[in-house]
């Protein structure tokens, strides 16, 4: 759920809320995302970003709160950076992941790079309020660099995996930000991750990738997808292509499918279910609209569930 904070506040104020409401307590950690880049030759930037996870009285998750970096709309990109927030910010996401593994994100940004830094056996250099981390060669390991203007802002909501009483548990994390007076941003979806055992099998892939692939305009409506949303499209023509034919078992179709311009960035995301792509095993679908309220998100939820689900025979 990608929620935005009043002007003034962040997503940490929401995770001290969550936590002191369950009697827990709130664990920084950094967020590991990409952003477009306007430098010529670099198709990307990699980037740590402040997250924070919000824990019970038990230590057990309650959810995590993440920035997204598609939303823009509703920021000041002029504001002044935030005295303490900070990302770090590499070309190279091997390098990123070398500084999220030894970087401690309780640190200010004068001495976030300084593990690395040892491991490189090279200084640290500030240079205009950006600390810089070169190797001996002068090649650029990683940035510290003040988040930009509201960046502290934008809040996606990130449950821990739930069975059951959706509504219930969505308004645990809700009614505290609507309290708080955190909105809906312009660009805001809803992402529900689903198990994705049930999916590989030939029938149900099958479903998921012809209902998909051939309703979307119905889809769109049926659920009120947000069109500023910027991460989706439609199932690549040759994977809808591809379930057509008859297959025997479902590791024939998996590799085939595996095999097709698959993407995370569609309406629904494939990729865990082929096992083309690391992180957790879900079948996500992305074309829900941003929301606030728990029973709205559980409506669509619900019907999504039943629209999922292959009628028998088919």
């Amino acid at each position: 759920m990608e929620l935005l904070a009043p002007p003034g506040a962040s997503r940490l104020d929401l995770a001290h809320e969550l936590a002191s409401r369950a009697g827990g307590s709130v664990r920084r950690r950094f967020h590991v995302d990409t952003e477009v880049s306007t430098t010529p030759g670099v198709r990307a930037f990699w980037h740590l970003t402040p997250a924070f996870d919000v824990l019970d009285a038990a230590g057990g998750p309650v959810c995590s709160l993440v920035d997204d970096t598609t939303i823009v709309a509703d920021l000041d990109a002029g504001a002044p950076p935030r005295p303490g927030w900070y990302r770090v910010v590499s070309d190279d996401p091997r390098l990123l992941r070398l500084v999220e593994r030894h970087a401690d994100p309780a640190e200010g940004i004068g001495s976030v790079l300084a593990p690395v830094a040892a491991l490189f056996g090279a200084p640290v250099r500030d240079v205009r309020g950006v600390h810089r981390l070169d190797d001996a060669a002068g090649a650029t390991i990683a940035l510290a660099a003040p988040l930009p203007g509201e960046r502290e802002r934008p809040c996606e909501v990130v449950t821990p995996p739930w069975a059951d009483d959706h509504v219930r548990r969505l308004e645990e994390l809700l009614r505290p930000a609507r309290d708080l007076g955190f909105t809906v941003p312009a660009e805001a979806a809803v992402h529900v991750n689903l198990d994705a055992a049930p999916f590989r099998d030939v029938r149900a892939f099958r479903h998921v990738v012809t209902t998909f692939g051939q309703r979307r305009a119905e889809l769109a409506g049926l659920f009120g997808t947000n069109p500023r949303c910027t991460r989706l499209a439609p199932l690549p023509a040759d994977l809808v292509d591809l379930v057509r034919a008859d297959w025997d078992d479902w590791a024939s179709l998996r590799e085939a499918a595996a095999r097709t311009a698959v993407t995370k960035f569609s309406d629904v995301n494939l990729t865990r279910v082929l096992g083309v792509r690391p992180g957790p095993d879900v079948l996500e679908v992305r074309i829900l609209p941003g929301a606030i309220d728990g029973a709205s998100i559980g409506a669509r939820f619900a019907r999504l569930v039943e629209l999922l689900r292959p009628a028998p025979g088919a």
